[in-house]
């Protein structure tokens, strides 16, 4: 004889809203990334030779960091030496 299992679906908390329209596109969602990230950070544009970038590169892909990352790490650790 089969037995039928009813599905009983509880859940712990309240499930996430359904979002009603189209999806956000690529760019759309770089937009609001970068737009949340203005909140807490401000952007740094610099120019640094080829061999000084290259360099960067590969660091950071030995530490498994992004440039942005790297750089901020290298300015605390020097900012940290000038406050001793």
């Amino acid at each position: 004889m089969s037995q039928s299992v009813t599905a009983v679906t509880t859940s712990s908390g309240s499930k996430r809203p359904y979002r009603k329209g189209n999806p956000l596109s690529a760019s759309e969602k770089q937009q609001a990334a970068v737009a949340r990230k203005k909140l807490t950070h401000k952007e740094l544009k610099i120019f640094v030779r080829n061999p000084i970038k290259d360099r960067l590169l590969i660091e950071c892909e030995k530490e498994g960091l992004t440039q942005a990352e790297y750089i901020e790490r290298v300015l605390q650790q020097a900012f940290d030496e000038s406050d001793k």
